[in-house]
Formats: C-alpha cells, sequence, structure tokens
C-alpha cells in the first residue's frame, strides 16, 4: 500500500478541502505520466501489442489537458493494472507504474505511486550487483524532470511516504 492512512491535505483539492490547486494537480498528473513513461520500455519489449498501460499514461496526460474526465483516466488504470496482473518483475512494476499515473487525476497521491513503480522496474530490471545503483539513477532522473512548481511538494511527499514505497527515493 503506498497511500496513506490519514490523506495529506496537501494533495486533496481545494474543492474537496484541501490545498491542492488544479494547475498543481495537473503538474503532478503530468509528472507522473513522465516517470511511467521512463519505464514503460520494460513493459513493451514483455508485451509489444498490449497497449494498456501506454493508453492509461496518455489518458493521465490528456485529463491533465482537460480533455478526458478524471474517471475515464481511472479506468485506464484499472486496465493498465489488469496488464501486470500475469507479469512479473521489470515489466509488472512498469504497467503498475502506468496505472498509477493514470489515477493521479482521481487522487493526487498516486503520483508518488507512479514513481515508486518505475523505480522499481528500473531495479529488477538491471542486474542483482546494479539494482540499487539503477534504482538511485532512476530516482535521481525523476526528479530532474520535477517542475519548480511542485518540486518541495513531491520532495517532502518522497521524505513522508519513503518507507510506504519501498525506499525508493533512498536516492
Amino acid at each position: 500500500m503506498i497511500l496513506p492512512k490519514i490523506r495529506d491535505p496537501r494533495f486533496i483539492t481545494v474543492r474537496r478541502g484541501g490545498t491542492l490547486q488544479d494547475d498543481d494537480h495537473h503538474l503532478l498528473a503530468v509528472w507522473a505520466a513522465d516517470c511511467a513513461e521512463h519505464a514503460l520500455d520494460h513493459f513493451e519489449r514483455a508485451r509489444p501489442k498490449d497497449d494498456r498501460p501506454r493508453r492509461a499514461i496518455d489518458l493521465g496526460r490528456a485529463w491533465a489537458r482537460g480533455e478526458v474526465t478524471w474517471a475515464q483516466a481511472r479506468m485506464a488504470a484499472g486496465h493498465a493494472n489488469a496488464a501486470a496482473r500475469d507479469l512479473h518483475g521489470a515489466a509488472r512494476y512498469a504497467a503498475y507504474a502506468a496505472g498509477q499515473a493514470a489515477a493521479v487525476g482521481h487522487v493526487a497521491a498516486h503520483e508518488l505511486g507512479a514513481a515508486a513503480y518505475a523505480v522499481r522496474a528500473a531495479r529488477a530490471a538491471a542486474p542483482d550487483d546494479e539494482s540499487d545503483s539503477a534504482g538511485r539513477r532512476e530516482c535521481q532522473w525523476q526528479r530532474a524532470q520535477l517542475p519548480v512548481e511542485i518540486r518541495e511538494l513531491v520532495l517532502d511527499d518522497q521524505r513522508l511516504r519513503n518507507a510506504l514505497c519501498w525506499f525508493a527515493f533512498d536516492c
């Protein structure tokens, strides 16, 4: 479980009683999609004809642009997760990253799930003796993609939820 038991109001939209502004919510969705897409090749090599994770990423971005509803993106998230079910390792984690990215429109805190699963995919794809360094490189790449507007929010979230996210953010 990557979501905290008590929701952080910084990841709840203003209209639902939190403090998250729409512009920042959209940036979180795009960043999560970038993280998931960075790992997507692990899935696509295993299942080149299965477009469910890529479609989920695309719909997560489309939600951020206002082109689809969060419910449409969330449905694609479920399909990406279904694509992962009979896989293991990097391919499975990459599909889960896509599912998490597509769900950000529904629950903004899924942004960290996309990043954490992408780190897990990088670790799983690397030889055992290079797994930790591959995870650190992926984490550093993700941090380099963070827009300045949400950087501190995401970095603080990583500190707070690192243990829930398999210590993916020890980079």
